[in-house]
């Protein structure tokens, strides 16, 4: 956990304005419709831009999304990954715990679909808190990508989990995937708890 300082869980929407302003939402069709005679850039947007410059990709005709968070990831070297469905009931995800191993190296992994346009800036904003005191925050910028009928992801960084007696015990997180355009794809609470060992 990186310790950096943190207010509440109700401002994971309202974080701190930056001076970067994002650039307007395009459409694919505006995208590749700039700069036409760029022979270069021509080829570059139709490299990122792969399937979805032939017609709309849609994956989940029923959800009207543009990103749908499927599925966090707890990734530990030599562990079973561990994983939370974010596509049911999201309220239940509090009574899932994950049990984390004190001084662990860890890492954590979003994976989701984005369908229909481009979606530009996204973050992954996450807040620890334990007895109802924050303690971490992290905030990772996951980057832009365009539709694609396959899933997607993003690994955090590794983190270490605190280890030491006053460490242990169950912390509850608030995770938000969002972008520059503020846009909440998806808004979660989940909890883990530091133990002596996988087992204890």
């Amino acid at each position: 956990m990186s310790g950096d300082a943190v207010t509440t869980p109700d401002d994971l929407d309202h974080e701190a304005e930056s001076n970067y302003k994002p650039p307007p939402e395009k459409t694919i069709d505006e995208i590749l419709r700039t700069d036409e005679e760029d022979e270069s850039l021509r080829k570059y947007k139709e490299a990122l831009l792969g399937n979805a410059q032939t017609g709309t990709i849609v994956v989940e005709p029923d959800n009207p999304r543009k990103v749908i968070v499927k599925k966090l990831v707890l990734v530990v070297a030599d562990r079973p990954e561990i994983s939370l469905d974010l596509t049911g009931d999201l309220s239940k995800l509090k009574k899932e715990t994950f049990i984390i191993k004190e001084g662990v190296s860890y890492k954590i992994r979003i994976e989701f679909i984005v369908q229909r346009e481009i979606v530009h800036g996204l973050k992954y904003i996450q807040k620890t808190s334990k007895l109802g005191i924050p303690v971490d925050k992290m905030t990772h910028m996951v980057g832009s990508y365009a539709p694609k009928s396959e899933m997607q992801s993003y690994t955090t960084p590794a983190e270490e989990a605190p280890s030491g007696l006053m460490t242990r015990g169950s912390y509850t997180v608030h995770s938000l995937f969002t972008d520059d355009d503020k846009h909440e794809h998806l808004k979660w609470e989940w909890t883990f708890e530091i133990k002596k060992d996988w087992k204890d």
